[in-house]
């Protein structure tokens, strides 16, 4: 539930309005290519976001309240996965390409944290104990490597988010942007030769990709609208992504009119594929089936009880 306090300033003495209660309700969907159909798995009336979907396609991994759950491919199952000490997780997760680990973004408790708290951890794949991965806070997990041995992230490090890369056993953090505007949502193409993702380094939120050392940028798209988080087909031949149907500038907020876009790497052609209300939470991490041929989003309604 969510409480939205209306405040109207006048000359005279503030006046509050009574607050409405707003009922978020999410449905976790699946999009299928070859039909173009949307079905429904799972609907609650409760704020869930980002699905992830398993390496075996039998179920998915979202967040909500701070903890992660799987949510079985039907979606008549709905169980905790156990993260420890990790218990404000926020909607960056996701499963290593080997099958054995849950990379997870905690927002850590933090006295001074003026850009977040967020760190990097990574749990056995079933749950389990928390292994911290990126010290320097904030950091958001996007992406794991083909290899599964490193991660993709977005970080402020000083000036700005910039997209870095970590070895899972390394130390050292490699910066890979460094351009003005916001950098986000890196994920590598399924053979490893691109990192795929968005900047404002145009001026507009744009898809971007670069080669694995951070070399030869190049912008995808091109067009009015706020382009967020591409994710690439398993089979390298599409990639997804989030655009808001009105420019939201750097910021990537909630419950606004978005459409689903895809693609075609070999054509250079996008086409909608749908449009709902959604943005934050939608499809912030991988969602593709293993097969290529369908990927899970969440949707969102609002109703209001007065």
């Amino acid at each position: 539930m969510k409480t939205i306090w209306i405040l109207t300033c006048l000359l005279t003495p503030l006046i509050w309005v009574i607050p409405q209660e707003n009922t978020v309700i999410s449905r976790l969907e699946v999009y299928d290519l070859a039909t173009g159909q949307r079905s429904v798995v799972r609907e609650e009336n409760a704020d869930f976001e980002a699905p992830n979907w398993s390496i075996d396609g039998d179920y998915f991994v979202i967040n909500q309240n701070g903890l992660l759950y799987s949510v079985s491919r039907n979606g008549s199952e709905k169980a905790e996965i156990f993260t420890g000490d990790a218990r404000n997780c926020n909607n960056d997760h996701g499963i290593s390409p080997d099958g054995s680990s849950i990379a997870l973004s905690n927002n850590d408790p933090a006295e001074d944290a003026p850009y977040g708290s967020s760190r990097i951890y990574t749990i056995p794949i079933s749950g389990g104990t928390p292994s911290l991965i990126t010290p320097e806070m904030p950091s958001y997990w996007h992406g794991w490597s083909p290899d599964s041995r490193s991660v993709l992230y977005v970080a402020h490090r000083g000036e700005d988010f910039d997209i870095y890369r970590k070895e899972i056993e390394g130390t050292e953090e490699v910066r890979l942007t460094g351009d003005p505007g916001l950098d986000d949502g890196p994920e590598f193409s399924p053979d490893g030769q691109y990192i795929y993702y968005n900047s404002f380094r145009s001026g507009m939120m744009e898809i971007w990709r670069m080669r694995p050392d951070g070399s030869q940028k190049e912008m995808m798209t091109d067009d009015e609208y706020s382009n967020w988080f591409p994710h690439p087909s398993p089979d390298g031949k599409y990639f997804v992504f989030l655009s808001y149907l009105e420019d939201q500038g750097q910021a990537h907020p909630a419950l606004k009119r978005v459409a689903l876009r895809l693609f075609d790497l070999q054509s250079g052609k996008i086409r909608t594929l749908c449009s709902f209300t959604g943005g934050q939470g939608t499809i912030n991490v991988p969602s593709w089936s293993p097969d290529s041929l369908q990927f899970a989003f969440v949707s969102y309604e609002v109703s209001q009880e007065n």
